[in-house]
């Protein structure tokens, strides 16, 4: 019904976890304390797993990854400290959200709630107390380190200077990169459909009142919830969690435990909903997801709609940009502008390989002959949710095979440079604050590089 993402300390404290049951690991002790704030060595362990992982995914392995990993933890306590000292807010309804979307995920890893209990060894209320620590300090130290960096920035002079440092034959060499947009109209089904979907569920409904049939028997064979195969249509909500439909998340909460439903409407399309359990905040439904299905009729106007703004695009009496802000369907549009971004970057260049997703790989086709600048004619598509749309592609640029230069990329350039200037000021920041926390650690990570730096200038305060 939705998409989140995961963050990666939520998946490698379940894996420890999990590795840690299967090894009857039950050892742990302090290395290091900053303020009240104790680090374990399962904690440096776990972020040890972390750059593993994201070794695989091409980010390089640091030399000395034990000391990267406790260096990173402390830096992260004094930026929460210093967060807290400066009451920064944060908001709760965020981190409740944030919860809800970690243990779905462990959920859904683990192939349900029992077996994550019986894995993990923790009941889904002490996973959520010990994600809500993690989940906040999380929250503080981004919104400190944001405070730090967001004022840095750079000038055309340091861009090129980054750039000219890097030996020639020591640029990064990129693959064919490409800028892809999308202008997306999702058909709306007619009344009679609508009707036909709603009567259908009201149906369903009455069975289940009359006891000719159990609630999630109808949800197994009827639902069109692509994951109602795994969970039987059974979510665990909670009321915060800004991730789900409004109208779904609404609905459920306004039923009495063991109640029903009418059938509601969400952007995809119409819901059963049965209320099985309630805990304040947090609720566990099951529902049966009904699609009205849109006929050709709906898919003919949409194509026409979308031909007559490809013809405006091509005459130059508007641009895809602006096209895409008055009509696109696309939520997501608004902050996107249409385009596609790149999941391992956030930047708007992805290679070909990354467009194999089920809703785009169609995309490859379209583009083979389309030239920068041109849109492809109104093409019919099934999105992530399974609805049918139509859309327009939009080729903005295309690169070739090359090594990195500054005339193809500048921005690239510019947002590393950008880093490496903020990564500069918080090195800054974090030997500033130091000395003003307590901060022990235990003797053998004290020959750390950073760790000495900070101990040096702790060791100073002291003595002043």
């Amino acid at each position: 019904m939705k998409k989140f993402v995961i963050s990666s300390f939520a998946a490698m404290f379940l894996f420890q976890v999990a590795v840690a049951q299967q090894k009857k690991i039950i050892a742990d002790k302090i290395v290091a304390k900053v303020g009240e704030k104790i680090i374990l060595q399962s904690d440096i362990e776990s972020a040890l797993v972390d750059m593993q992982q994201q070794a695989l995914e091409g980010v390089p392995l640091p030399a000395n990854a034990p000391c990267a990993a406790i260096e990173q933890i402390i830096a992260q306590k004094i930026l929460v400290l210093q967060a807290e000292r400066d009451s920064l807010p944060i908001s709760e309804s965020d981190v409740e959200g944030r919860i809800e979307s970690q243990i779905r995920w462990a959920e859904q890893r683990y192939n349900g709630r029992e077996n994550m209990t019986k894995v993990t060894g923790y009941t889904i209320y002490q996973l959520r107390e010990r994600f809500r620590d993690a989940i906040r300090e999380n929250m503080l130290a981004k919104a400190m380190r944001d405070k730090i960096v967001n004022s840095v920035k750079v000038t055309p002079t340091e861009v090129r200077t980054n750039f000219e440092k890097i030996p020639q034959d020591s640029l990064p060499f990129y693959e064919s990169e490409l800028e892809i947009g999308q202008l997306v109209l999702l058909p709306k089904a007619s009344r009679e459909m609508d009707k036909y979907a709603y009567d259908r569920l009201m149906d369903i409904r009455s069975k289940v009142e009359k006891k000719e049939g159990e609630f999630g028997t109808y949800a197994s064979l009827y639902s069109e919830d692509p994951a109602v195969r795994e969970n039987n249509g059974v979510y665990p909500l909670n009321r915060y969690d800004k991730n789900w439909d409004p109208e779904f998340l609404s609905a459920s909460f306004r039923l009495r435990e063991g109640e029903m439903s009418n059938p509601v409407k969400s952007q995809f399309g119409y819901h059963l909903i049965k209320m099985l359990k309630r805990a304040g905040d947090n609720v566990t439904v099951q529902h049966i997801l009904l699609k009205p299905n849109v006929m050709t009729n709906e898919i003919k106007n949409a194509i026409q709609k979308l031909d007559t703004i490809r013809a405006n695009i091509i005459a130059g009496k508007t641009n895809f940009a602006e096209a895409v802000a008055k009509y696109s369907d696309d939520p997501m549009a608004k902050f996107s502008g249409g385009m596609l971004t790149n999941p391992m970057t956030n930047s708007t260049f992805i290679t070909i390989d990354q467009l194999n997703d089920p809703s785009t790989k169609d995309i490859v086709m379209l583009i083979d002959s389309l030239k920068p600048g041109g849109v492809t004619k109104p093409i019919e598509f099934t999105d992530e949710q399974g609805r049918k749309g139509v859309r327009l592609v939009y080729l903005k640029t295309r690169t070739e095979p090359h090594r990195e230069n500054l005339r193809d990329d500048y921005s690239r350039i510019q947002q590393r440079t950008l880093q490496e200037k903020q990564a500069t000021a918080l090195a800054k920041w974090l030997v500033d604050k130091v000395p003003t926390f307590y901060v022990h650690v235990e003797d053998e990570y004290k020959q750390c590089e950073n760790v000495s730096k900070w101990s040096a200038a702790n060791n100073i305060m002291a003595s002043n």
